[in-house]
């Protein structure tokens, strides 16, 4: 099976983004050497008098150099402030308490068991799409999870193992950024966004729900996407497995339904509860002005609902099942959760110094408008402008992992730039999180290639790093171009991003 299979060796262009990719450093180093070149940048465009007028206020906007007097003052004295005042870290760090107590007491585990495993043979390779999809609810932990669960249920089918790999893999990375609920990637995004925000417009927020409606129909889409890849294409290519895997069920136990029951029922009494305190006209939730929920308290304060969901369905699960026996399991588990966000913590603390050095030396502000004046000569606006956009962020996707790290480098560039043009940021957000997920499954540099390299070589041990590249590519060229055409038409007919958000300013 590995002969029909495998790729030829010694694809050039492979070879030369693994070669390149490979020395790339650590992103901490790679916005320490980005914070050190905007320092030295600084201080050449202020030597050289550089300025800007500004299109709006109508004045002379000059670069401020890092290494005078005042730069210097400020780098030492808004360190720490840099780091805590980030807008992304206390807003992941929150979702983390509630979704890493799910996860590590095995309720994450056990829904995504339990949703696939139960689905009709006729739609399972669907429900993988739509489970893995919005899997990222829980982060990087449905990278891992489903698509070993997905091996096992096709292989039980008579399915190629393989390609239940394929596709687990496909709607966890290339469907990252979609979800039909808000998560942690749109708490991630917008905390970014609004921080690139302040180089033009510090009174502009992007709010988290800002391109929920589009995410949440881009679930479908995707889902169904990945499923005519992988029945078409994928299965086909593969054919029939003839290795000496046998499939062992895996379902998850009566008491692991009990619980899930359990945390369901307790669930939906939360939603409930806080429907009901919605519900009136002059609940305290809504816009106290208009009485609609847009810019309304429900939505700036979903993250601590959400985490309050998480907390009640992850302590409910974890006391049916033994993993929660006393008081102090709880915040056991939310320590150890937390223990798996120090790398993230670590690079946000560089992050933060890159972006506010960035905005401090008005650098951000004159790319900007610059940009913007350049695409506009151009006459380069609308859908070329989006698409060589998309095209920009899954490129850079390939050789930098951490998506969070390249929003940080792509946003204070873009978002200010876009909003020149008169697009909304959250539009902006939107089209990067189209190139940011798509060409994940098939960069040898994301960290979570050699894992599904080594669960791949567990039923055909000749299995490849470039066999997996030569499988998932239908996948992103079929979701780039398909999630791309979505948001033409979106953006054709008008439709708000998310409540309350239009696709211009």
């Amino acid at each position: 099976m590995a002969e029909n299979i495998k790729v030829k060796n010694g694809n050039s262009f492979l070879d030369w983004i693994e070669k390149t990719g490979n020395k790339i450093p650590h992103p901490f180093i790679l916005f320490f050497i980005f914070a050190v070149g905007i320092i030295i940048i600084s201080t050449i465009a202020n030597i050289f008098d550089v300025n800007v007028t500004d299109p709006v206020k109508n004045e002379i906007v000059k670069v401020k150099s890092l290494l005078s007097s005042d730069g210097v003052n400020f780098m030492l004295q808004s360190m720490i402030k840099n780091f805590t005042g980030f807008s992304p870290l206390g807003l992941v760090l929150v979702m983390t308490l509630g979704i890493g107590l799910a996860e590590h007491v095995g309720l994450v585990s056990a829904f995504m068991r339990n949703s696939i495993l139960n689905s009709s043979p006729k739609i399972i390779t669907f429900m993988i799409m739509l489970i893995g999809i919005c899997g990222n609810i829980a982060s990087d932990a449905a990278i891992v999870i489903v698509p070993v669960i997905s091996a096992i249920i096709f292989l039980s089918l008579g399915k190629h193992p393989l390609a239940g790999i394929a596709v687990g893999y496909a709607a966890t990375t290339a469907g990252f950024s979609a979800n039909l609920i808000v998560a942690g990637t749109d708490a991630l995004l917008a905390g970014i966004s609004t921080e690139a925000m302040k180089i033009v417009n510090p009174n502009v927020t992007v709010s988290v729900v800002s391109n929920w409606y589009f995410m949440a129909v881009s679930t479908f889409l995707l889902a169904i996407v990945g499923t005519i890849v992988t029945e078409k294409i994928i299965e086909p290519r593969l054919g029939k497995y003839t290795g000496n895997k046998t499939f062992k069920n895996e379902a998850i136990s009566p008491v692991e339904k009990s619980a899930l029951r359990w945390a369901g029922i307790y669930s939906l009494i939360y939603i409930l509860f806080i429907v009901a305190i919605v519900a009136p006209k002059n609940s305290f939730l809504r816009n106290p002005k208009t009485g609609s929920l847009l810019n309304s308290p429900l939505l700036n304060s979903i993250i601590p609902l959400l985490l309050f969901l998480f907390l009640i369905a992850g302590i409910t699960y974890g006391k049916r099942v033994g993993q929660i026996k006393t008081a102090g399991d709880i915040p056991r588990h939310i320590t150890s959760a937390m223990k798996d966000m120090s790398s993230y913590i670590v690079l946000v603390f560089m992050i933060g110094q890159f972006i506010a050095y960035f905005n401090w030396s008005n650098l951000g502000f004159i790319l900007a408008v610059n940009g913007a004046d350049f695409l506009k000569n151009m006459n380069l606006k609308g859908i070329p402008l989006f698409l060589m956009f998309i095209i920009l962020s899954s490129i850079v996707n390939l050789f930098i992992g951490s998506g969070s790290a390249k929003w940080a480098l792509l946003a204070p560039i873009f978002i200010p730039m876009f909003y020149m043009l008169g697009y909304n940021p959250a539009l902006t957000q939107m089209l990067y999180r189209i190139g940011d997920s798509t060409t994940n499954v098939i960069s040898p540099l994301f960290p979570y290639m050699p894992i599904i390299l080594g669960l791949a070589q567990e039923y055909d041990e000749d299995y490849g790093m470039g066999t997996v590249i030569s499988v998932m590519m239908p996948y992103t060229i079929a979701l780039l171009l398909m999630w791309s055409l979505m948001a033409i038409v979106w953006v054709y007919f008008g439709i708000p991003l998310g409540p309350g958000t239009p696709l211009y300013i």
